[in-house]
């Protein structure tokens, strides 16, 4: 990589720090070029040029936030031979995320990033196929070894991925549900949607 890329790529994390803790403070109404031109020292041409737009910004912002969620999840599934195992790393793992980094949760929940991904979920899906794949292989061995129900890849995803998105979002806006208690039943209700052979 030359010189004049790794300043580009420092310039846009810069940006993306910036942002996010604006974010944080401030909401999204507070999100705003001149925001971000204060926050982070990058001049507002410098943001349109690696960005495009504020909307730009937002968007990649999230999508950071969502590689390293699923990075943190396929290392977890990685890390575990048995399916019951794995699929409640995962749950752990992203639960563990969002306690963590509950700003970017908040942003990678948001209204705005929603209509972004339902506009854009072909490209994001393609953008994220390295980290998908290894998932879905994961999947299919262990339908094979019929420890998991024979259904697509995409539905074993959405069954045990929903729920703790359904909780996430709770947490993240109403605030009635702990994580805690997730954490704690969420694995076994979730295990028994996806397993070959329901669980006594």
């Amino acid at each position: 990589m030359s010189p004049k890329q790794q300043r580009g790529e420092a310039t846009v994390e810069q940006v993306l720090d910036a942002a996010l803790g604006i974010y944080a403070t401030s909401g999204e109404a507070g999100l705003t070029v001149g925001a971000i031109t204060a926050a982070s020292r990058v001049s507002a041409g410098s943001i349109y040029h690696h960005f495009g737009s504020l909307d730009g910004v937002v968007a990649t912002l999230a999508l950071r936030s969502v590689d390293q969620l699923l990075r943190t999840l396929t290392t977890a599934l990685a890390q575990e031979t048995d399916a019951r195992s794995g699929i409640r790393a995962v749950i752990l793992a992203y639960l563990d995320f969002v306690r963590e980094r509950p700003d970017a949760a908040r942003l990678m929940h948001s209204v705005t990033v929603d209509r972004e991904a339902m506009a854009h979920a072909g490209q994001i899906r393609d953008s994220q196929e390295a980290r998908l794949t290894p998932v879905a292989l994961w999947i299919r061995a262990h339908q094979e070894s019929g420890e998991l129900a024979g259904l697509s890849a995409p539905m074993i995803e959405s069954l045990v991925m929903g729920p703790v998105v359904a909780v996430v979002r709770r947490w993240l806006t109403v605030g009635d549900v702990e994580l805690e208690e997730a954490a704690r039943e969420l694995p076994d209700h979730i295990w028994r949607a996806v397993s070959r052979v329901p669980s006594p």
